[in-house]
């Protein structure tokens, strides 16, 4: 029995038209789904301007026929009451609803009319397929945060069964819980993981300090697929190393869907399928192929919710070789309220910053985590878990490599914790601004 299907349609999802569109869209010449891709811009655009209150306001100065006069929105844009921003024939009773994590500053309640969440769902499992993982058959070992209180936990937990996934905490990262995952991976054929980056990389930490290979012990898994926090090309090693299959880079977000897929030849495949995607400067033009600007994303069939131009709050860019058909992510650089304002005015990505001190810092394996915080201009606070406090050569280590990245006369200060604090969602932010 195909319960994970089952589990979908029992909620009002069709799983099974929603891949045979999908199929559909993927089999399309060249220039039909450029066709498509127009059509269906326009028909969603004027979908919330005929039935939808709130995006009649916002969007008073569209030209429909002039995609470039639709204004971008933001999180803030939505951060009113649900009800306010459904379009009519819909309510909280007939749509999809969940909260955003937070993570980017502004979180807020969203919604997904039932078609549009089929869709997102048949663009996931058609993308897990590519890794021979099939959501009715395949067993995921599952690393996420967790609702505490009981009426939200016992809610995850009767979806993980239903999912066919096993859930592991991302609030205790101890050696003693690693310990219980590991039994379970002995006990239990999982075929992939999933999950946040961070507690990822800790278990890959833990098994290297056991000098375990967890596929060894667990034969039958295939692949590891991450998201939501960055993954830097040294945790990459180190959980490819430790876990001994493949590691794919996932993009999404829980308002949209799937936003990128890593290929098994290493591209950052954009979902072109139900979502159109644009990188624009900070006057809200257009960027060209290769260059760098804030990541605009329109969702094609959300028509509870207006998602047209909406500005997710990341900084990335599209490879030179992208087509409107087929899109490839190049770079990531993270939030756009994660940015480093210097003294001098110089200005760096947040997690740039991170990557700096991280290739210092964690070639001594007593540090397991750390975050960094701008507090002022001039001064940054780096938080980290240890066993034992650093030394000051290693401090003036970090603090001469940070000064020779970006600038000098900084203000590098150390704080040492048991355990460092996660999102409700479990998510570690690894850049803070106080600025």
């Amino acid at each position: 029995m195909r319960l994970f299907d089952f589990s979908l349609k029992l909620n009002g999802f069709e799983i099974d038209k929603a891949k045979k569109v999908l199929a559909d869209i993927q089999g399309k010449t060249e220039s039909d789904f450029k066709d498509y891709i127009e059509e269906q811009k326009k028909l969603i655009l004027q979908h919330h301007l005929n039935y939808n209150p709130f995006y009649k306001t916002f969007g008073k100065a569209i030209d429909i026929e002039n995609w470039n006069s639709i204004p971008i929105m933001t999180k803030r844009h939505l951060q009113q009451p649900i009800e306010k921003r459904l379009s009519q024939g819909y309510s909280t009773n007939n749509v999809y609803i969940n909260k955003t994590s937070g993570s980017s500053g502004d979180p807020f309640i969203f919604a997904k009319d039932k078609w549009c969440h089929a869709m997102t769902w048949a663009q996931i499992m058609d993308r897990f397929s590519w890794y021979n993982i099939d959501f009715n058959s395949s067993k995921q070992a599952r690393f996420y945060g967790i609702p505490l209180d009981r009426k939200g936990y016992t809610k995850e937990r009767i979806k993980d069964l239903f999912s066919n996934r096993y859930r592991f905490s991302v609030f205790n990262l101890s050696d003693d819980a690693f310990d219980k995952v590991l039994y379970k991976f002995k006990a239990i054929s999982f075929e992939f993981i999933n999950g946040y980056t961070s507690p990822i990389v800790q278990f890959a930490k833990f098994l290297k300090r056991k000098n375990i290979v967890l596929k060894e012990i667990c034969p039958s898994l295939k692949v590891c697929i991450v998201t939501s926090e960055m993954l830097f090309d040294l945790d990459r090693k180190l959980i490819k190393s430790q876990f001994g299959v493949p590691i794919v880079n996932e993009y999404g977000a829980s308002e949209l869907d799937l936003i990128a897929f890593e290929t098994p030849n290493g591209d950052w495949r954009v979902n072109s399928d139900t979502l159109y995607i644009e990188i624009i400067d900070e006057k809200d033009k257009v960027l060209p192929y290769g260059e760098e600007g804030r990541v605009i994303i329109t969702s094609l069939y959300n028509k509870a919710h207006p998602f047209i131009r909406y500005d997710i709050g990341d900084i990335g860019s599209l490879t030179l070789d992208s087509s409107e058909r087929l899109p490839k992510l190049n770079s990531l650089l993270g939030r756009t309220n994660d940015i480093v304002i210097l003294p001098s005015g110089k200005k760096a990505a947040g997690l740039t910053f991170y990557y700096i001190t991280k290739s210092v810092i964690e070639n001594d394996s007593n540090i397991s985590e750390f975050v960094i915080e701008q507090a002022t201009l001039d001064q940054f606070i780096i938080t980290y878990a240890s066993k034992t406090p650093l030394t000051d050569q290693k401090k003036s280590v970090i603090t001469k490599e940070i000064e020779k990245y970006l600038e000098p006369n900084l203000s590098i200060t150390f704080k040492r914790v048991d355990v460092l604090k996660r999102t409700k969602a479990g998510k570690l932010k690894q850049f803070i601004s106080s600025l």
